[in-house]
């Protein structure tokens, strides 16, 4: 029998993943002042509360909203370590003028008006507590971590005109930052014309109040599927102060030992995305009214769905529904913000290699049966796109930019708005083009919560985001088993600089996103290690779970006999030679189309890369999928650094051509 393992002894026993890389090392996003580049003010005395009191002039009305909390305090501590690691604060710091515009939009005189718990609302919107955030660090988009409001701070730009196209920063489309890139010794401070203001709407009543959505908005009641957006924040969740951050020993390949961090998140939060037309993309194709609309979504639907054509028409609440599917089909059960859907930033810069592919992923939609296919080439984000940077075969919809969406903030309570530039749909064609593809979802999607909780992308901490395992949407997690979202290190050898570690005598089993009918290659890429575990895999195929082969060894780099990895040649033929006989043994090389940062060849070219093929099955989009991986070495400091699974469809995998090494 297994001995269950309290949650506090698994926490201290997670082994993060040493990926086979350069010496292991702590990252934050400034760790000194010495990082900061010299245009910028420095102070080397100066705290955050610190800089503001110096400014009187500038920032006494924000410092009295700030003395009427706990924050003014811990904005002027520094050089202090906690569990939490070195404190680092990035302060959005509105002026004078900022704060009386916000007290004579709400009735306020003075800021002794202002209610206290205002006043704290105000200060931990205004505040990052983990992590000093430069305009040098950011692509546009959300910052890396929320604010102490739990709410995503966005950044947004724009060329000023009268001043000889000056780039002007925005956040959260009404505040613009008028001096920023403040360096002091607890962070950095960013000098706003305006309060950040957070909607207190939820998703649905966000989108009804923006006056350019009115068609969708509607559709949105019509089907019901608005009273799919109220969820918020999980009442059934707890975290004690004892768990939101502990402290966690890694090992790296070396030996060394590093002290870093885990946590569990303080609350469980439900968040939702829609991505939606304005009302002048429907009117450009003709669409002027609610049945206009929906005329479109029976055309669009009865071609795809034709066994359910004219079945459901008069009940627009049916799942099957052409409106329902329609509208369903622009809504995730997850947040993510213009930057969270591919790789970006640093990440693709340095690892990504763009000649070869565009940067892409996987989602499930909240329409049954479907997913989305993600793509990031030069001109921007697109759905449901096919193709590589600017050529393609299949154009799919340009998801806009903040800076190209205009002044409306799109954040709302519970999750956040994109909009389109033209209609989205699940066609035929991106049924079965567009998804006619390898499907290579990286591990750090496969539950909403690792990014409703901002676990997935957060970038330049050495952190692991951990998860109370019944609290893990899509997820069967045993009390043995800890997981973990790893945040992002560009010089990790892994898929997207990330992982999920788990860790324990662990069984798990998680959810596979829906893909269109077909045979399909089930492979779990991988990178091996001699602290990692043995997994046996099953497949729940609906009539229970049934093993995937035999159990695959974690440990065994590709270089041993019954793996038989072979470095490339010059000669292709030969490479082609070694890629089929490796396959035909079930396994796959890494693939050339990513690498780790700095490294001078992409992960195809590491024996401890690996994809390992588990299983070969029709899989139909109308059933459900699960994948269980148990760990059959009893030793509960074994674990497993979850990468990545594809979903390879016969016509890829099978083709006459071969399947390419991207």
């Amino acid at each position: 029998m297994i001995t269950k393992i309290n949650r506090t002894r698994m926490m201290a026993r997670v082994l993060s993943f040493f990926f086979l890389l350069v010496p292991c090392s702590l990252i934050s996003c400034v760790d000194n002042d010495d990082d900061v580049p010299e245009n910028y003010y420095e102070s080397t005395k100066l705290t955050a509360a610190a800089f503001l009191e110096e400014r009187p002039e500038q920032f006494s009305e924000f410092i009295g909203i700030l003395k009427r909390t706990p924050y003014f305090s811990m904005l002027s501590t520094y050089g202090t370590y906690s569990t939490a690691g070195l404190l680092k604060y990035t302060l959005f710091a509105p002026t004078n003028e900022g704060i009386e515009r916000f007290m004579k939009l709400n009735g306020y005189d003075s800021i002794e008006e202002i209610p206290v718990e205002t006043c704290d609302t105000l200060a931990r919107t205004h505040i990052i507590k983990k992590g000093a955030f430069f305009t040098t660090d950011l692509a546009e988009g959300a910052l890396p971590e929320l604010n102490m409001d739990d709410a995503y701070i966005v950044l947004s730009s724009d060329s000023d005109v009268a001043n000889g196209n000056k780039l002007v920063y925005y956040i959260n489309k009404n505040a613009r930052m008028i001096e920023f890139n403040d360096s002091v010794t607890n962070g950095v401070v960013h000098v706003l014309d305006n309060v950040i203001t957070n909607s207190s709407l939820l998703l649905a009543d966000k989108i009804a109040e923006d006056s350019t959505l009115t068609l969708f908005s509607e559709a949105l009641r019509l089907t019901g599927m608005a009273d799919s957006l109220t969820r918020y924040i999980d009442e059934a969740y707890s975290c004690g102060a004892d768990s939101v951050h502990t402290g966690v020993m890694v090992r790296c390949t070396s030996g060394s030992a590093l002290y870093t961090r885990s946590f569990w998140p303080e609350k469980r939060f439900f968040k939702y995305t829609a991505f939606v037309e304005p009302d002048s993309v429907y009117y450009s194709h003709g669409i002027n009214n609610i049945n206009d609309l929906i005329a479109y979504a029976k055309q669009v639907y009865d071609a795809t769905y034709p066994e359910d054509a004219g079945l459901y028409d008069d009940n627009p609440k049916d799942r099957r529904n052409p409106l329902n599917r329609f509208v369903s089909y622009h809504l995730l059960p997850r947040i993510g913000q213009y930057n969270s859907w591919v790789v970006s930033g640093t990440i693709r810069e340095r690892c990504w290699l763009t000649s070869v592919t565009d940067p892409e992923e996987f989602f499930e939609t909240m329409c049954p049966g479907t997913i989305m296919r993600f793509a990031g080439p030069p001109e921007g984000l697109f759905i449901n796109r096919k193709g590589l940077q600017k050529k393609y075969t299949v154009r799919g919809v340009k998801v806009l930019s903040p800076s190209e969406s205009g002044s409306i903030d799109q954040n709302a309570l519970n999750g956040v708005y994109h909009y389109l530039d033209d209609i989205l749909a699940y066609t035929p064609e991106v049924r079965d083009v567009v998804l006619n593809c390898r499907i290579r979802i990286d591990a750090t999607t496969l539950s909403p919560d690792f990014m409703n909780c901002n676990g997935r992308g957060r970038y330049g901490e050495d952190i692991l985001t951990g998860f109370k395992n019944q609290f893990i949407s899509d997820w069967k997690v045993t009390d043995e088993t800890y997981v973990g979202v790893h945040s992002d290190v560009d010089y990790w050898n892994s898929y997207q600089a990330n992982a999920v570690c788990i860790s324990g005598i662990f069984d798990v089993a998680f959810k596979l996103p829906p893909v269109p009918s077909g045979t399909y290659e089930i492979r779990l890429g991988y990178t091996v290690g001699e602290e990692r575990g043995v997994v046996q895999v099953y497949l729940n195929n609906g009539q229970g779970y049934e093993p995937c082969g035999i159990p695959v060894d974690l440990r065994d780099y590709g270089s041993v006999p019954h793996i038989g990895w072979v470095e490339d040649t010059e000669d292709e033929e030969e490479n082609t030679a070694n890629d089929k006989a490796l396959h035909n043994r079930g396994f796959m090389k890494g693939m050339d189309s990513y690498r780790s940062g700095g490294a001078d060849h992409p992960l195809r070219g590491n024996n401890w890369n690996l994809r390992r093929i588990l299983t070969t099955k029709y899989l139909d989009p109308k059933n459900t999928y699960y994948l269980r991986f148990r760990q059959v070495l009893d030793d509960p400091d074994r674990y497993w650094s979850f990468d990545y699974i594809e979903l390879c469809p016969k016509s890829i995998y099978g083709s006459p051509e071969g399947e390419d090494t991207h």
